[in-house]
């Protein structure tokens, strides 16, 4: 049967036709492209399906992929924060320690002297109390009182000198008298009423006092006015 069909399509005028332009094989080709082309197309539908079967799987991986790139990018940027401010704090911890380091040694040189220096103002009180006891009137007549005038200058001139050499190491005295009282500078021991001096005043100082590179070393010790209404 089959070869019967294939005679009939042989004694075709289009074949036949066909078979004397172009022989035997291109006769076979072109009706094969004939034949091939008179399968059904496929319809509109069916090749939008196709395409978007075609696109679906990629666009699912891109998508998926992208969010789990976006997330990582999510995570290193947070780490990398998280270092950054760690970084910051560490050279701010650094840098706190570097001033006080500096700050502590720079005290350490300008008060290194300072527990020696408070220890020599007893000596210091000592000289001044002994000055202080001799009597005015007896260093008026150096020749009758010459030993007692020698030991007065020998000791007026030894507390002159230990106060220079405090001195020369940042050590000053401060003598308040006469002067409004100052609770930060001064130590008030006692007060009085005292006429003609203005109360709050210093009318008295027991021990003068000293101070190191601008700080207090030791308080003056004073005697200060009283108001005698009380105020």
């Amino acid at each position: 049967m089959f070869r019967s069909a294939l005679a009939n399509v042989y004694r075709t005028p289009s074949f036949a036709t066909v078979s004397r332009m172009a022989g035997p094989r291109s006769a076979t080709s072109a009706f094969a492209r004939r034949m091939y082309s008179d399968k059904p197309k496929d319809t509109d539908a069916e090749r939008t399906e196709a395409a978007t079967k075609e696109d679906e799987t990629p666009a699912t991986i891109n998508v998926e992929a992208f969010e789990k790139l976006q997330k990582s990018i999510t995570e290193k940027d947070a780490k990398l924060k998280e270092l950054k401010d760690a970084y910051l704090r560490s050279l701010a911890d650094a840098e706190n320690i570097r001033t006080r380091t500096k700050t502590e040694v720079d005290n350490t040189k300008v008060f290194a002297i300072q527990k020696f220096a408070k220890d020599l103002l007893d000596t210091v009180d000592i000289l001044e109390l002994a000055l202080k006891h001799v009597p005015k009137g007896d260093l008026v007549d150096k020749i009758a009182n010459k030993t007692l005038v020698d030991l007065h200058e020998g000791v007026e001139m030894t507390k002159s000198n230990l106060l220079r050499t405090l001195e020369r190491h940042g050590v000053e005295s401060f003598d308040p008298i006469d002067k409004p009282y100052d609770p930060n500078t001064s130590h008030a021991l006692y007060q009085a009423p005292i006429a003609g001096k203005t109360p709050g005043d210093v009318f008295n100082v027991e021990k003068r006092g000293y101070i190191i590179n601008g700080r207090v070393l030791r308080p003056a010790q004073v005697g200060v006015v009283l108001d005698p209404n009380g105020n």
